[in-house]
């Protein structure tokens, strides 16, 4: 992976970061983001998100530290990151797997009790955030069971109950922004709960999440929400799409377009965030005291180890975005990412002309985005059936365990001194 020095760089290798143990604390004063890249990113009026969460992590300190040092002010998780945090960190689970164990517990019911308890207590280490922020950070993303993707009264319900069930306000749900799921944004927003829209690819689809937001917040308002408690953000996947269309272009097309529509996309769409926020419809809502659905670029580490690691965070710098980095990104911003404010006003016309030329190089818009969707929606069916495998698995462990020692008979006896000693003798 090549960083915008164009010298390759190893994972976790970062030279203004102290080797230590995840959570260990360091003086803000030595921190990248006391004066560094981090820190300009915020002030250009980005928000720095981690695209991660684990017990380990919150138990040990690091997302705190993250948080107190690193200007990170909030998280985003999927099914994928709690199954790494499941398969990495089991033993920081393992009493609580015991406890749901014994109360009989079934897969799903333990998924959502161990990710809820978790997005919890981000929650609560994010809370100072989003009360110093005035609402606006300190947001913690969960989502829902993919499987609802098109299922509208099933997402809108599960919304609700993960809403109850983590009880804080700064928690948004996440729903993927498939065309059958934009009435279950609107009528979660209406119920005065804050939304996560996920998994958009295209700049058409955009627009229907744009006006699925704003019919939401003018239902809240006749609901009698206070619609300045209501938060959104809309997650715009980036490298997915280079990867994709580079996928498409082959090897033999020119270098120019390689690696080019992903940024273009992400950059088309701030340009239609700028439009809404010039809408009437817009400014009667803000008027009232709504906070704009900001953009959030997700899926922001580089795939492609022939691109900068940091180029999609330092290529889409604006105001009123956020980036949501895996760890490893936001190391290499704070060690080398070049931040010099927006990188996205003044390059629509350059954008459209890149996707023109994807067109003509036979590189059919409308149907990678549609790709990217379909693709997306089965990764995170994928992802919730590997987590609720691991955690089935974990429950059966428990509960063999529980049994274990309820009953001595069934633990194998200890093999005597004298047969163990034989043992030895043969192996010599």
């Amino acid at each position: 992976m090549r960083n915008d020095r164009g010298r390759t760089v190893r994972p976790h290798e970062y030279l203004d970061t102290d080797e230590r143990p995840a959570g260990e604390e360091r003086n803000s004063a030595q921190s990248p983001a006391a004066s560094g890249p981090l820190q300009r990113l915020s002030a250009a009026g980005v928000a720095v998100w981690l695209d991660d969460l684990s017990r380990h992590r919150l138990a040990s300190g690091s997302l705190a530290a993250l948080v107190r040092n690193w200007s990170v002010c909030g998280v985003t998780t999927n099914p994928s990151i709690f199954e790494n945090a499941l398969q990495s960190g089991e033993a920081a689970y393992g009493e609580q797997i015991l406890v749901l164990a014994n109360a009989g517990a079934n897969a799903a019911e333990a998924v959502r009790a161990l990710t809820t308890t978790d997005v919890r207590w981000a929650c609560e280490i994010l809370q100072e955030t989003y009360e110093r922020s005035g609402g606006t950070d300190g947001y913690v993303s969960i989502e829902v069971d993919p499987y609802l993707s098109r299922n509208v009264p099933g997402t809108v319900a599960e919304a609700r109950d993960l809403f109850r069930l983590i009880g804080r306000r700064n928690v948004l749900i996440k729903i993927p922004a498939t065309a059958e799921c934009l009435p279950a944004i609107t009528q979660t927003l209406a119920a005065g709960i804050g939304v996560n829209v996920t998994l958009i690819f295209s700049l058409e689809r955009y627009e229907g999440v744009q006006d699925a937001f704003m019919a939401g917040l003018e239902q809240a308002r006749a609901n009698g929400h206070d619609l300045a408690a209501i938060q959104s953000v809309a997650s715009f996947f980036i490298s997915r799409v280079d990867t994709e269309v580079d996928r498409r272009l082959g090897e033999d097309a020119r270098d120019y377009l390689r690696g080019a529509a992903a940024i273009a996309n992400a950059r088309l769409a701030y340009e239609k965030f700028e439009t809404m926020l010039r809408t009437p419809r817009w400014r009667a809502l803000e008027a009232d005291g709504a906070h704009p659905q900001r953009l959030l670029w997700a899926s922001t580490g580089v795939k492609d180890p022939a691109y900068f690691d940091t180029r999609y965070v330092t290529e889409l710098i604006a105001a009123r975005t956020v980036n949501t980095m895996p760890e490893e990104t936001l190391h290499a911003v704070a060690d080398h990412g070049v931040v010099d404010g927006d990188s996205i006003s003044g390059t629509y016309d350059t954008s459209r002309t890149v996707l023109d030329k994807l067109t003509l190089a036979g590189v059919e818009y409308d149907d990678v985005v549609r790709a990217l969707e379909a693709e997306g929606l089965q990764k995170f069916e994928v992802a919730w059936n590997e987590l609720t495998s691991t955690v089935a698995q974990l429950l059966d462990d428990a509960r063999a365990q529980v049994d274990r020692s309820r009953n001595p008979a069934q633990i194998p006896p200890p093999i005597p001194v004298s047969a163990a000693e034989g043992s030895r003798n043969v192996r010599r």
